[in-house]
């Protein structure tokens, strides 16, 4: 089994970043130097996949600009010679090939998904990952999935457990067979269950690897889908109606960056990883003694050059 392709859907309004997202699309906003959707190809390309389909929609074409050349900027860097700024995003242009499919109205994750659909070949197997999660693992997120989904033969989504009282935010699994202490076939999904009617807390994270037969049952489930049309609810059809589907513990640290305080997260600890900025971002930690005292305190000399 091949997985040389992946969705990324990055057409939601991001209203829980405005106002910044009035002009910047929620998946440019950046972790350190790198915007999220660039740690999702990246991730990508290091699992084989070469081939994404990007579902947008208006005003995200500084994402298209992003993963495309720029001679001015590679010139004015040559002649100050800089070009190691921005030999990452050069690699990743020449490495991955890049299809942009327009998402008119965002009517839902799997609606994102199934605009791709004539992408991808019969008894294709795909990837979808989303931007809001970033996975940070030895072995990249959609790699542990591919894996899976040659030894299975199957439809693999990531999962991590999370507190009960938290399972309403999310997609959850309800478990048909535990296979191994991380892997576990599925009998149908439920999207954001009250606490009380959650069948696990096993929840839903944004990478998934699929067969094409997805989007037989995002169409079949659409006749009667309300408002927007949900991924979690085709998987699950796929589920119960002879499709293996399972589900496995994703190994590493996952930031969800769809919401501010989780970015804050995300560019603390990704920071904290970095060798250039750790350092320097350990330091500055220590020496905040409270947050009182960083907000109050401006005699404090906080600012250090790298």
């Amino acid at each position: 089994m091949d997985v040389l392709k992946a969705i990324i859907p990055a057409a939601g309004l991001g209203t829980r970043f405005l106002p910044i997202t009035k002009s910047i699309p929620k998946e440019m906003i950046p972790l350190l130097n790198k915007p999220a959707i660039q740690y999702i190809v990246e991730e990508g390309l290091k699992s084989g996949i070469t081939n994404f389909m990007v579902v947008t929609g208006k005003a995200k074409h500084s994402i298209e600009d992003h993963f495309d050349t720029s001679q001015e900027l590679e010139l004015a860097l040559e002649e100050r010679d800089k070009e190691s700024l921005i030999s990452g995003i050069k690699k990743i242009i020449r490495m991955a090939n890049f299809s942009y499919i327009r998402q008119s109205e965002p009517l839902g994750l799997g609606h994102a998904v199934l605009m791709a659909k004539h992408a991808i070949q019969p008894k294709e197997y795909f990837g979808v990952a989303l931007p809001d999660d970033i996975i940070v693992a030895r072995e990249p997120g959609l790699r542990q999935l591919i894996n899976i989904a040659r030894q299975e033969k199957a439809n693999i989504i990531a999962v991590q457990e999370v507190p009960m009282n938290c399972v309403s935010s999310y997609g959850v699994v309800a478990i048909k067979k535990q296979i191994t202490p991380k892997l576990f076939q599925i009998s149908h999904l439920v999207e954001k269950p009250q606490q009380k009617d959650a069948p696990s807390n096993l929840a839903i994270i944004g990478r998934y690897v699929l067969s094409q037969k997805v989007f037989q049952s995002l169409e079949d489930i659409s006749t009667y889908a309300m408002g927007e049309l949900q991924l979690t609810d085709a998987i699950s059809h796929m589920a119960q109606n002879g499709e293996k589907v399972f589900a496995y513990k994703m190994q590493g640290t996952r930031y969800d960056i769809g919401n501010p305080l989780g970015w804050i997260k995300a560019t603390i600890g990704t920071a904290l990883q970095d060798p250039l900025y750790g350092p320097h971002v350990k330091k500055f930690l220590a020496e905040i003694d409270t947050p009182e005292s960083f907000i109050f305190d401006n005699t404090k000399n906080i600012t250090h050059t790298l």
